[in-house]
């Protein structure tokens, strides 16, 4: 008998693809790291209203922290205090090590006004002639308390260059609430921390105000861990880029810019974000108001605010001479106008 010879049944692709996982899996969701207070206002509204999918993850005890998370990967994104961020890159360079993140750019422009504070009823410090020598209570070695401790001194002529000592005894706290507590209950004698922050505590007689200090620069800057960074090539060569940054680090920062409008033409939804859910009275969210200017366009950072800093920084004793602000910088602002 002769075989009979039967076409091969012909199966459908979609069948015999089913087994196999088309989905496309989308990289997870950046982490932004930042300090809960009310200059955080602009980033919860990004959030809210214009679809920034990153994570906030809120650091109470400040930028200090915010570094060693950056650098045991914990976050992606800090958005933090400017002399805290320098700090740390230039320490990092004096260790010949790379601190793993870099500044990609500037949150607010405006200087921050640090409030000087002991507790209410240490009668025997009535002012900041009365620190020197005394107690100093920050959050974390590296913090912009801590750093600011040092351009006080400074300020004060009571740096000693000979000395690698600190001009204040220093004691770690971590939170604003264990310093409030320390200088009540004299642990330590005085500490550092933003003005509004410390106002309600001015007003229920927990703590009083000796004396205030300027930043010398503008305040906040946001830095990005270098796995969100093109190439240092990526405006020249035949593998330039559009951006310095990763697709989803410019996406982020272009929401952070959305929330910033969204800020600025909101002040009555912001007044009552920061009052409700946020630890300031409703009148001291006014009066902050009219002290802050956020950047328009938060990507980039002023080379010469880095070069201020870096200046500051080393003659208060806190970073040594040689330093690279190159290497401190992920992206000069008059390099941004080049691909807006």
């Amino acid at each position: 008998m002769l075989a009979t010879w039967r076409l091969p049944r012909v199966v459908p692709l979609a069948q015999i693809t089913r087994g196999f996982s088309t989905a496309v899996h989308a990289p997870p969701p950046l982490r932004i790291g930042f300090v809960p207070e009310h200059f955080s206002t602009p980033l919860e509204f990004a959030k809210k209203h214009y679809g920034l999918s990153s994570t906030l993850l809120p650091f109470p005890s400040g930028t200090g922290h915010m570094v060693t998370a950056l650098q045991s990967g914990e976050i992606d994104i800090g958005v933090g205090l400017t002399e805290g961020w320098i700090a740390a890159l230039g320490k990092a360079q004096s260790a010949q090590k790379d601190a793993g993140f870099r500044v990609v750019g500037t949150y607010v422009e405006t200087p921050l006004c640090w409030a000087i504070s002991t507790g209410a009823r240490r009668d025997e410090l009535r002012s900041v002639a009365d620190l020197k020598g005394k107690r100093v209570g920050v959050s974390r070695i590296g913090s912009g308390s801590y750093v600011m401790s040092y351009v006080l001194a400074d300020q004060q002529g009571w740096l000693d260059p000979s000395s690698h000592e600190p001009p204040f005894p220093v004691e770690p706290l971590n939170t604003f609430l264990n310093l409030r507590e320390s200088v009540m209950h004299s642990a330590v004698d005085f500490f550092m921390w933003e003005y509004f922050t410390s106002k309600r505590y001015y007003d229920i007689g927990e703590i009083k105000k000796i004396g205030e200090i300027y930043t010398p620069w503008s305040s906040w800057k946001i830095v990005a861990n270098n796995h969100l960074l093109n190439p240092d090539n990526w405006s020249h060569g035949p593998k330039a880029t559009k951006s310095p940054f990763r697709e989803e680090l410019e996406d982020a920062l272009q929401k952070i810019n959305k929330g910033v409008k969204h800020f600025e033409e909101n002040q009555e939804e912001a007044i009552h974000y920061i009052s409700t859910k946020l630890d300031y009275s409703e009148e001291d969210a006014r009066e902050w108001l009219k002290t802050v200017r956020f950047a328009h366009d938060v990507r980039g950072v002023d080379r010469s605010v880095v070069e201020k800093t870096v200046s500051v920084l080393q003659k208060a004793g806190v970073l040594g001479e040689i330093i690279d602000q190159n290497h401190m910088i992920g992206l000069e602002r008059s390099e941004a106008v080049k691909w807006i």
